[in-house]
């Protein structure tokens, strides 16, 4: 797939649908940060380290796995060498999306930091540049503000306000991100694509160490992304 035309100016009516749309993914993702604030205290850290986890690390799954090893005791590099283990599959997303944004300079570096599963849902099925831009740092932005407000007011808190998972914040924004991505399964091969990964990635959870199965379920992805581009038949 090449990357989107760009010179075609968004009207109004998409910039305000695309900002819209990133704002409530933020709303979503931001908000379960209050969830790592008090779990990060509760594992032992400080607010301020807490805080720094999310404002210097900023992917959810890596510093909730981070935490989840210091809280049962394990030595902080087992935690660190885990949530880098997680953290692998942004780069997944890195090869797709920097032809897709055409950043570069420092650009690109700020943009490397909200890579996230929110902000490429929000830009990959986008018809321009402009608005894949537009959607990936209004996601990015505000998921990056929210998530780390939210961090420090868990923090703060501690564990008095108990799990947010109580709530159905962590199914809300799985939710959201396959509403996002959903329009993209409208082709036979990637629905058998997703419905290969899936199963691949259920078959490894009892099997493997947390993360294995994310990265394994990519694969899946770049290998058929490799064999489409070799011209392999349907």
């Amino acid at each position: 797939m090449s990357p989107p035309a760009r010179a075609r100016p968004l009207p109004r009516q998409e910039r305000r649908t695309i900002v819209g749309e990133s704002l409530a993914v933020g709303v979503a993702t931001g908000a379960y940060g209050i969830s790592f604030g008090a779990v990060g205290v509760a594992a032992g850290l400080s607010v301020l380290q807490t805080c720094a986890l999310s404002l210097l690390v900023f992917t959810g799954a890596s510093q909730f796995a981070l935490v989840g090893v210091v809280a049962a005791g394990g030595v902080p590099l087992s935690g660190a060498m885990t949530a880098v283990l997680l953290g692998t599959r942004n780069t997944l997303y890195g090869l797709r999306m920097a032809p897709l944004l055409a950043f570069r300079g420092w650009r690109r570096v700020a943009a490397a930091h909200v890579l996230l599963d929110e902000s490429t849902a929000m830009a990959i099925n986008r018809g321009s540049t402009a608005a894949a831009r537009l959607g990936f740092l209004t996601t990015g932005v505000a998921v990056f503000v929210l998530w780390n407000v939210a961090t420090l007011g868990g923090a703060l808190v501690g564990t008095t306000l108990g799990d947010p998972r109580a709530f159905g914040l962590d199914a809300a924004v799985g939710a959201a991100f396959l509403a996002l991505l959903w329009p993209r399964l409208s082709d036979r091969r990637h629905r058998l694509v997703a419905v290969v990964a899936a199963g691949v990635a259920l078959g490894l959870v009892p099997l493997t160490a947390a993360g294995v199965p994310v990265l394994a379920a990519g694969g899946v992805a770049l290998l058929a992304g490799a064999l489409d581009r070799t011209g392999a038949p349907d």
